[in-house]
């Protein structure tokens, strides 16, 4: 992975930024997306305190043009994009039956079109280069389902349908597309979940703890790597045995 350039969405915290940590540990030089610059710059500072190449590009996946423009500045600074991770997504939870449209429409912008834009950023340039990697992170609820999350749910199986399209699209130029579907990890978006709630998930996960961020970054990290060159259009689950 060697001086490879990596795009990381939602970096600034999280699977993002491990992602990012684990891809610069690998010897890639990553570019770190996301809407706040302050956190960014605060992850670059520690890759770069590392004495490796981190570089900020502010993006808003709810926005094209963002997207674009953020793109653009990175291929300004590197010319290319070997590894992109698409990672970024928010969450608007609430019953099918009194869910705003509005809350469907922007989870659904974000998580998946985001997603999609800011994939076609990088297709032609690795297409040129015959080689590229695109991991998507999407979840384990896109698999099994899950009540209350319509919007998020159809986003990340959304995504997954969108991985094993590309996978077919792009392997003749030996570029890789994979999804990762993390279960339950200790990030912000689960630091609100009640003791009781918390209980329930553990009794559901057979290795008995939450993931951590460095878990699914390890995941991403491989299908990033030349070894898993012979790998495309898979989804690969770490959520320690909850959905099988």
């Amino acid at each position: 992975m060697q001086n490879r350039i990596a795009f990381i969405t939602g970096a600034s915290r999280g699977i993002g930024r491990a992602c990012a940590l684990a891809l610069s540990t690998a010897g890639a030089r990553v570019v770190l997306a996301a809407r706040q610059p302050d956190k960014l710059e605060q992850v670059a500072s520690e890759i770069r305190a590392a004495g490796r190449d981190a570089f900020v590009a502010p993006m808003d996946l709810a926005s094209a043009d963002s997207i674009r423009a953020a793109f653009a500045k990175t291929a300004k600074e590197f010319g290319r994009v070997d590894i992109l991770i698409n990672n970024a997504a928010i969450t608007k939870d609430g019953l099918a039956v009194r869910m705003k449209q509005a809350d469907w429409d922007s989870v659904i912008a974000t998580n998946l079109t985001g997603a999609f834009v800011a994939t076609q950023q990088v297709l032609l340039g690795m297409m040129r280069e015959r080689w590229g990697r695109i991991v998507n992170i999407t979840s384990v609820v896109a698999e099994a389902g899950n009540a209350g999350q319509a919007n998020y749910v159809a986003s990340k199986a959304g995504l997954i349908g969108l991985t094993k399209s590309l996978a077919q699209e792009m392997a003749s130029r030996n570029v890789t597309v994979n999804a990762v579907a993390p279960g339950f990890i200790d990030t912000d978006m689960t630091l609100g979940l009640g003791p009781e709630l918390k209980e329930r998930i553990l009794a559901a996960i057979p290795l008995e703890r939450l993931g951590t961020p460095d878990d699914v970054a390890a995941a991403v990290r491989f299908l990033a790597s030349e070894e898993a060159g012979y790998i495309t259009g898979h989804v690969l689950n770490v959520n320690g045995g909850m959905y099988m």
